[in-house]
């Protein structure tokens, strides 16, 4: 049937028509902005989306047509190596002794105001033609949605522009709206990093010719917004000085001067402009006790083992959402962290008077600081073997003269910056030289992270 309609290029009616469900995002329950519509739209055409979708990027794919500095929607890419690439680019610049300027870009509804007619004109110049393309076509034009509050529904309205939220096809398309700004932006020297919408821009300064560059970058995005009719939200958007110096320079979008922020929550993290964790983690922290304390208030049952689930599925996950970003070393931020798993566990039933490690063996669970650890060791072996599409020669360097242990040994770099240190591609060095051979199985990253749990790393 799929193959028949793709022929035809024919898309039946039914299968254009959305239901809008408003889920509410943070702030005041009467403001509409503070809503985010989730549209629900046909199955049956997800899945001859999801098929066209494949092919599509494997056609992008072969070609090399999508950026390398795009992370959202893309495979072996993520928030967590958007992060990595751009904090180690950052950290080199300050074990270099100079600052960085990033500037945080946001588009106004960028999912929804794409002109389908100058999508169509991205797609065709990236080869996408044919039938496929007119199948497409038909696809965005003539659909109609309706909001649905409990159980009651808006009229009918139709959809004009967007790349059709909550469908498959719609991620990749708006990818490839966005994909040529990137190549534009570089042309001025800077770097840039995406996550589908969220932009960010940054350089190295070494003196005010890259403030310069850096200004004309905004100007020429400012001028592409404008053309391919996506917004800025500049109140929004801000700037960010990380290392020695302070801004002496004025950045302004379209005439409106842009803030600057000692702090911005980045993909989820709170970066300062120190690099410390210590904000994040109190952020985090705050808000895991939260939930904690809502888990003894909500569950009538006091059983462990199912307080325990409710732990791990709802605290734990929000404690290590891209800790190989932010991994504290200071001991304040790590008892911080644990203080969290430590009350918790002492208020199960029958668990109060052991002491912590204890109820850790009664439990059968490891301490954050542990998991941590193993976190950063399971990326380093994603980075080393491919399992990530990032640049593993910018993050390591093996050494070819290892003669004892296992063949994957790092060359340990030095640095005279603190930061560099504690960030990722520094600090798993060690413990990752240490691993024991046999002991730790390299053949296959299940059976990495399976012998990697039967390993000691409190004596590595």
């Amino acid at each position: 049937m799929f193959k028949q309609l793709i022929s035809v290029a024919y898309v039946p009616d039914l299968w254009k028509q959305a239901v809008v469900t408003p889920v509410h995002k943070k702030g005041p329950a009467n403001v509409l902005t503070n809503y985010r519509p989730i549209s629900v739209t046909c199955v049956a055409c997800k899945l001859l989306e999801r098929i066209v979708v494949q092919k599509i990027y494997a056609h992008l794919s072969y070609y090399g047509a999508l950026s390398g500095d795009q992370h959202g929607f893309m495979r072996g890419r993520s928030t967590c190596t958007n992060l990595l690439e751009c904090l180690n680019d950052v950290t080199l610049n300050m074990q270099d002794k100079c600052q960085t300027i990033v500037i945080y870009i946001d588009f106004s509804k960028a999912f929804d105001v794409v002109p389908h007619d100058k999508l169509f004109i991205k797609l065709h110049a990236y080869g996408i033609r044919g039938v496929l393309l007119q199948w497409l076509k038909n696809l965005f034009s003539g659909r109609t949605f309706c909001t649905k509050i409990n159980n009651l529904l808006s009229a009918i309205a139709q959809l004009v522009s967007g790349v059709i939220q909550g469908s498959a096809v719609g991620p990749l398309m708006f990818l490839i709206y966005i994909n040529d700004l990137v190549s534009l932006l570089t042309q001025y020297g800077i770097r840039v990093k995406l996550f589908a919408d969220d932009v960010k821009l940054y350089i190295k300064i070494v003196n005010h010719v890259d403030s310069y560059k850096l200004q004309q970058a905004l100007s020429a995005l400012c001028k592409w917004a404008s053309e391919w009719q996506l917004g800025v939200s500049v109140d929004k958007c801000c700037v960010m000085s990380i290392g020695k110096g302070d801004i002496t320079d004025q950045f302004c979008i379209n005439g409106v001067q842009l803030p600057v922020v000692s702090t911005y929550r980045d993909l989820g993290i709170i970066i300062s402009n120190d690099l410390s964790p210590s904000a994040h983690i109190n952020d985090i922290v705050f808000k895991a006790h939260q939930r904690a304390n809502l888990i003894f208030r909500c569950f009538v049952s006091h059983n462990t083992h199912l307080l325990l689930r409710a732990f791990v599925t709802y605290v734990r996950p929000l404690l290590e959402y891209n800790c190989i970003i932010w991994s504290p070393s200071h001991k304040c931020d790590i008892d911080l962290i644990e203080q969290v798993q430590r009350r918790f566990t002492k208020r199960l039933k029958g668990f109060r008077h052991y002491p912590y490690e204890k109820r850790l063996q009664l439990l059968n669970i490891p301490k954050l600081e542990t998991r941590r650890l193993q976190q950063d060791l399971i990326w380093c072996y994603k980075i080393l073997f491919g399992h990530v599409s990032v640049n593993r020669d910018t993050f390591f360097e093996l050494r070819v003269s290892a003669t004892r242990g296992h063949p994957y040994k790092l060359y340990k770099h030095f640095n005279s910056s603190t930061v560099r240190c504690t960030f990722f591609a520094d600090r798993v060095v060690n413990t990752w030289n240490k691993l024991p051979h046999p002991g730790v199985d390299f053949n296959s990253l299940n059976s990495f992270k399976r012998t990697l749990k039967n390993v000691d790393l409190t004596v590595l």
